[in-house]
């Protein structure tokens, strides 16, 4: 008996036991069937929701990838082996691996998890032979189901396994949790799946996607309010639609706004101003676009909010964004890597990988080489370590450490004061 069929028999046990079961009440499938699910589909069109989930896939997918190790003498650029090429260069042939992160973290942030199957493959030529991550692929996170084998039913208790279904072809498959990279959001009570921001935030971002729907259909009928159309006598339920219908299709539209609707006689068209100003629609709808972009931790200023913004403030927000939002993502990020992606020799080795968050807090070209001049002038960089900073190659005796009086070496700072043949003790 395969894998799955394990794990379905198993499961198929404990759903026609004798023991009643409990439905989940949180499914929104069930949730939809019952008619209780209000949530529209489309949720991703509400701007702010889809500003912030841009923001934060944008955000991963700028950063590459380093491969450091922790030695004696320091951290030290290392060698870059095969895994490496795959997270540097290209995670499977068809995505690069801005794309690749950017998705995985779409479906952190939309979905709660995010899930990234190594698929590998067993390498005869090293020693005792090795299993080798060949490629990684993008496993949607509405596909991939996670049990947990507290009996051991399918070998070791306390394992965890997760089941992928194929969208298309419907093909399962089952995989351990040592091939699976899991990634979730930090709202997470058990540790093991994390919960959608959209689930906690259902009301705030229905009103964000229900103010939006309103002022799309307020431009559609020409910003026109509704209006109260009086006559005298009583009509029938057919004819006060034809009535409706005909003054509808002369003051609805766009292309209809500022004309004339003829009136006929006896009649008055009268029409129920409806003020935003009065209503605070825009301040209420702009309060609501800053509590869904704090519960995602974006800015004000990166969701186009600069009322209480400078320049020099939009900096410090966003050195706040890295420091308060995205260190904690980029650490989940790497210790699932480093965990998931290294073989116990290398991590004992003090090999590991590390995102490069220097991107998202470079600053203007002044003040860029002003910083790192100051870094080289007093021993902190090497010139041919700035160097690399600016994208430059590296140039001849720039690899020792200098510091100032004539730019000398750090281990002869002070001979230049010395007098003939006098020595430093």
């Amino acid at each position: 008996m395969n894998m799955f069929n394990r794990i379905y028999q198993s499961f198929k046990n404990m759903f026609t036991g004798s023991s009643a079961v409990t439905a989940d009440m949180q499914d929104e499938r069930l949730l939809e069937w019952l008619g209780i699910s209000k949530t529209s589909k489309n949720i991703v069109s509400e701007v702010t929701y889809f500003t912030c989930l841009k923001m934060l896939s944008e955000t991963l997918g700028k950063m590459p990838i380093k491969f450091y190790q922790d030695t004696q003498k320091g951290i030290e650029k290392a060698v870059p082996n095969a895994a490496h090429k795959l997270l540097r260069l290209r995670p499977n042939k068809f995505m690069t691996p801005s794309t690749f992160w950017a998705a995985v973290e779409q479906n952190r942030n939309h979905h709660g998890n995010g899930y990234v199957w190594l698929r590998k493959e067993f390498n005869r030529q090293t020693y005792g032979g090795t299993y080798e991550v060949k490629d990684m692929w993008i496993m949607p996170s509405d596909s991939v189901h996670v049990y947990i084998d507290n009996a051991g039913l399918l070998g070791e208790s306390g394992e965890i396994w997760y089941v992928y279904t194929d969208r298309y072809t419907g093909s399962q498959f089952v995989l351990r949790s040592n091939d699976v990279m899991h990634f979730k959001t930090s709202y997470s009570f058990d540790g093991i799946l994390g919960v959608p921001v959209r689930d906690i935030l259902r009301a705030t971002v229905e009103g964000g996607l229900e103010s939006q729907n309103f002022m799309n259909n307020l431009y559609k009928s020409g910003l026109t309010a509704k209006a109260a159309l009086e006559y005298t006598g009583d009509l029938n339920e057919d004819a006060k639609r034809r009535l409706v219908a005909g003054f509808e299709e002369f003051a609805n539209g766009s292309e209809n706004s500022g004309k004339i609707v003829p009136v006929p006689l006896g009649m008055k068209l009268t029409p129920l101003n409806i003020k935003l100003t009065d209503s605070q629609f825009f301040e209420l709808k702009k309060f609501s676009a800053l509590q869904i972009a704090g519960a995602f931790g974006i800015k004000p200023n990166q969701i186009n909010d600069y009322e209480k913004s400078s320049y020099a403030n939009s900096e410090m927000q966003q050195l706040s964004f890295y420091v308060d939002t995205e260190l904690f993502i980029l650490k989940q990020y790497e210790e699932e890597i480093n965990y998931k992606m290294l073989s116990s020799d290398e991590n004992d080795q003090g090999f590991f990988y590390k995102f490069n968050e220097k991107v998202i807090l470079r600053t203007d070209s002044k003040t860029q080489m002003e910083t790192l001049a100051k870094a080289v002038d007093s021993g902190i960089y090497k010139r041919d370590e700035a160097r690399e900073h600016l994208n430059l190659p590296i140039a001849e005796g720039g690899d020792i450490l200098t510091v100032n009086g004539n730019a000398i070496p750090i281990t002869m700072a002070g001979q230049q004061y010395l007098k003939g043949g006098e020595k430093t003790e």
